[in-house]
């Protein structure tokens, strides 16, 4: 085998630079989004605000957050993501710290909303950035690597708050938070990003109305929704229930959720470094992203309601075999889609997806807490996290068809040709 030309090698190192911020801009961003409910309890009794006024707060930063995904995308298609990030992540920093000044429910509320803002610059620009600097042969293990970031950010987030919460107050945690975000910028700033990452070429950029015709865009975003939920629905209620169904204590509590999020990290980037293995075979990407994919979805169906149901040694172990299969299809969620929007529409693409998914965020925690305080348990929602579940093998397997680079120029003359063809009004 004959050795790497000298230029590949730095150019290699540089595309994995990126990926490394990539992966730490979505681990602060997920620290940040985390810090109001750690310190939730504490927040409501200094302010004196209502559990109501509280669930309020929490919900607003999804309102924001997935209603920008689409605007975010195009913006990133359209002017470039290297900048847009950089400014979300300085918007969403700015608003972590001003929270430790709020001193009312509706400064906060505003400042939520404004954290969504900064925020729905993550995912879109992230995925525009992989899919223009890394080949499709390298992507399984760059999501997996952004996805250890993303997933591991709520288990430090929560274990440096409680400190912080404890030690100097929130009021401290969110300022500390917030300025830490900020250091971001200094390694980002003296990155120098490849010249098709700045130089930004909208030719034959699908529009927005061809996108949405096409089919994998509505089955990626069913199957990244069908995750988001039952992903929303533990994230939000899995400590609880293990503390007032299973008995657990709050130290245990701590334990269990802060290993299981480890566990899902480790998982996403070892699933990544498997399906890059396999898609270095000609025609098996679909293989290798569906397997996982499938894998996840069917597997979810078994655990939620071993969760709910059975022995608590039973229920311990679903709970961790379900973060490992959810971290194994981690990859997938947003490298399916980064192959075949392409770098042309990668922005838009994950932002419609990102902008379906995060519905979830509104609706897991809400429905579940209805169902479970009507039936004064929680196998209900476990349960319908497990039918719901069953929707992401129709969007995955069926609806997103081959995984390999659309055409786009094709597809934007046969949508114009389409309408040609229609009758004037």
């Amino acid at each position: 085998m004959s050795p790497t030309p000298p230029a590949a090698e730095p150019a290699a190192r540089g595309r994995w630079a990126i990926v490394a911020l990539l992966a730490a801009a979505l681990f602060v961003n997920y620290v940040d989004r985390g810090a109001l409910p750690t310190a939730g309890h504490l927040i409501q009794d200094d302010l004196g605000i209502s559990t109501s006024q509280l669930g309020f707060l929490f919900s607003a930063f999804y309102w924001s957050y997935a209603l920008l995904q689409i605007p975010v995308g195009w913006l990133a298609d359209r002017y470039g993501a290297w900048r847009i990030l950089a400014a979300g992540l300085t918007l969403w920093a700015c608003a972590t710290m001003l929270v430790g000044t709020a001193h009312s429910f509706t400064v906060l509320f505003g400042l939520r909303l404004l954290l969504g803002v900064g925020e729905s610059a993550g995912f879109p620009c992230v995925s525009k950035l992989l899919a223009t600097v890394m080949p499709i042969g390298s992507l399984g293990r760059a999501n997996g690597v952004v996805a250890f970031g993303y997933l591991f950010g709520p288990a430090v987030g929560a274990y440096c708050g409680g400190l912080l919460l404890v030690s100097s107050g929130w009021r401290t945690m969110f300022l500390v938070f917030g300025a830490t975000s900020l250091l971001w910028l200094l390694p980002w700033a003296r990155l120098r990003p490849p010249s098709q990452v700045l130089h930004v070429d909208s030719a034959g950029s699908p529009s927005l109305p061809t996108l949405l015709r096409q089919m994998p865009v509505w089955g990626t975003s069913l199957g990244h929704f069908s995750s988001n939920y039952t992903f929303y629905f533990m994230l939000n209620w899995l400590p609880y229930y293990l503390v007032s169904e299973r008995g657990f204590s709050t130290a245990a509590m701590a334990a269990i959720t802060g290993s299981a999020y480890l566990v899902n990290a480790l998982s996403a980037i070892s699933a990544g470094w498997i399906i890059d293995r396999m898609v270095r075979r000609p025609g098996r990407a679909a293989l290798a992203y569906k397997s996982a994919m499938v894998g996840c979805h069917v597997g979810c169906v078994v655990c939620m309601p071993a969760i709910a149901l059975g022995s608590q040694g039973l229920a311990l172990g679903a709970i961790f075999a379900y973060q490992i299969l959810m971290g194994m299809a981690s990859p997938g969620t947003f490298a399916i889609a980064q192959i075949l929007a392409g770098p042309k529409a990668a922005g838009r693409w994950v932002g419609i997806q990102n902008t379906i998914a995060n519905l979830a965020g509104i609706l897991a925690p809400a429905v579940a807490g209805v169902l479970a305080e009507y039936t004064h348990h929680f196998t209900a929602p476990f349960i319908l996290a497990a039918s719901i579940s069953v929707l992401g093998l129709f969007g995955w397997v069926w609806m997103v068809g081959d995984i390999a680079p659309l055409d786009w120029s094709a597809r934007t003359q046969a949508a114009t040709a389409r309408a040609a063809r229609a009758p004037l009004a």
